[in-house]
C-alpha cells in the first residue's frame, strides 16, 4: 500500500516537473519572439486610421521583424498614436526620416506596422522619436475602386449593347453601311478610288524623286544654276536685258496705240484722210491739179529754152555743167 502511494507521488511529481519545464520553455520562446527579454527603445507614429491594428502586432523593417506594438491610444479627434517597441540592435538601421505605414501579413493576414525608407545621412532614431506616417491604399479603398470600375464597365456594356442594336437596325453611318448594300457598294467604290488616288500619288512622288535626282546631276543646267556663280550671273544679265527689251516693247506698243487712236480721229491730217472720204477726194483732186500744173510747167520751160531771148542763157548753163563734170572725172 505504501509502495503504491509512493509510486503515485513519484508519477505526479514527474508530471508536474515536465509541465513546469514546458511552461518555462514556452515563456522563453514567446519572450524571444516578442523581444520581451531584449533591450528596446520606444518610438511612435500618429495615424488617422489604424485599420484594425492591435497591441502586440509586429513591426517590420526591410522585411525583418524588429519589434512590436506596445500601446495604441487616441491623441485627438480622429487621430491615433501607435507606440512601438524596437529592438535596440535594429536601432542603428532606422533613421528619423523613415516612413511608417500600415500593412498586412499576407493578403488577409493580421495588420502590421512597416517602417521603410530613410537615408543614411539622417540621424538614427532615438527613444521617444515620432516618425512620419505614409498614406497607403487600404483594402476598402481597393474594393471601392473595383466597385466603381465594375459600374463603369456595366455602363460601357449597356452603351455598347444599345449601339449594337442600332447598328443591326441600320441606324447611323455604320448601320447604313452594314444594312444597305447600295451604300456599302458606294463606300467600297470610294475606297477603291481612294486606293487608286494613293497609287497615283505614289507614282507622282516617284517621278518627283527622279526629277530631283536629275536636278542634282553634276554638270547639268540645274546644277550650274545652283552652284556656278558665273552661269547664274550671265543668266541674270540676260534676264535684265530681256526685261529692258520687254519694257521697250511696252513703250513701243503704247506709242503705236496712241498713233492708232489718232488715226481713228479726224483732228489730224492722216486721220482726216482715213476717216473723211470727202477730204480724201479733195486731196486727190489737189494732187491731180499739181500733176497737171507740173506737166504744163515742163512744157513752158521747154518752150522757154527755145526762145531766142533765153537760148544763150541755157547754153551757157549747160556748158558750165559739162566743164564741172570733166573736172570731177579728172580728179
Amino acid at each position: 500500500m505504501e509502495k503504491a502511494e509512493n509510486k503515485r507521488a513519484i508519477t505526479v511529481g514527474l508530471f508536474l516537473g515536465i509541465g513546469l519545464l514546458v511552461f518555462i520553455v514556452g515563456v522563453f520562446t514567446l519572450g524571444s519572439q516578442s523581444k520581451t527579454f531584449s533591450k528596446s527603445i520606444h518610438i511612435s507614429a500618429v495615424f488617422d486610421d489604424v485599420a484594425g491594428l492591435k497591441t502586440g502586432n509586429v513591426v517590420w523593417f526591410s522585411g525583418v521583424k524588429v519589434g512590436s506594438i506596445s500601446k495604441i491610444r487616441f491623441v485627438g479627434p480622429g487621430q491615433v498614436d501607435v507606440r512601438m517597441s524596437i529592438d535596440e540592435g535594429s536601432q542603428q538601421y532606422v533613421h528619423r526620416n523613415a516612413g511608417v505605414h500600415i500593412g498586412s501579413d499576407g493578403l488577409i493576414g493580421n495588420k502590421i506596422i512597416v517602417i521603410d525608407g530613410g537615408s543614411p545621412q539622417a540621424p538614427v532614431v532615438q527613444d521617444g522619436d515620432v516618425l512620419q506616417t505614409e498614406k497607403m491604399t487600404s483594402t476598402d479603398d481597393m474594393l471601392k475602386v473595383l466597385q466603381q470600375n465594375n459600374q463603369n464597365l456595366l455602363s460601357i456594356t449597356g452603351d455598347f449593347k444599345m449601339l449594337s442594336r442600332k447598328i443591326l437596325q441600320g441606324k447611323g453611318t455604320v448601320g447604313t453601311l452594314m444594312a444597305d448594300s447600295t451604300v456599302g457598294n458606294q463606300f467600297k467604290d470610294a475606297m477603291s478610288n481612294f486606293e487608286k488616288t494613293s497609287a497615283s500619288a505614289a507614282r507622282l512622288a516617284s517621278q518627283l524623286e527622279k526629277f530631283t535626282n536629275k536636278m542634282n546631276t553634276k554638270g547639268g543646267l540645274a546644277d550650274k544654276l545652283l552652284t556656278d556663280t558665273a552661269t547664274f550671273a550671265t543668266i541674270k544679265a540676260a534676264t535684265s536685258q530681256l526685261k529692258a527689251a520687254a519694257d521697250n516693247a511696252n513703250v513701243l506698243t503704247e506709242n503705236l496705240k496712241k498713233a492708232s487712236d489718232k488715226l481713228d480721229r479726224s483732228d489730224n491730217a492722216i486721220g482726216v484722210l482715213l476717216n473723211d472720204p470727202k477730204s480724201a477726194a479733195k486731196l486727190q483732186n489737189t494732187f491731180d491739179n499739181l500733176q497737171q500744173g507740173s506737166v504744163k510747167l515742163n512744157e513752158d520751160l521747154e518752150a522757154a529754152q527755145h526762145n531766142f531771148l533765153l537760148r544763150g542763157f541755157f547754153k551757157d548753163k549747160a556748158k558750165a555743167k559739162a566743164d564741172s563734170i570733166k573736172k570731177a572725172n579728172k580728179n
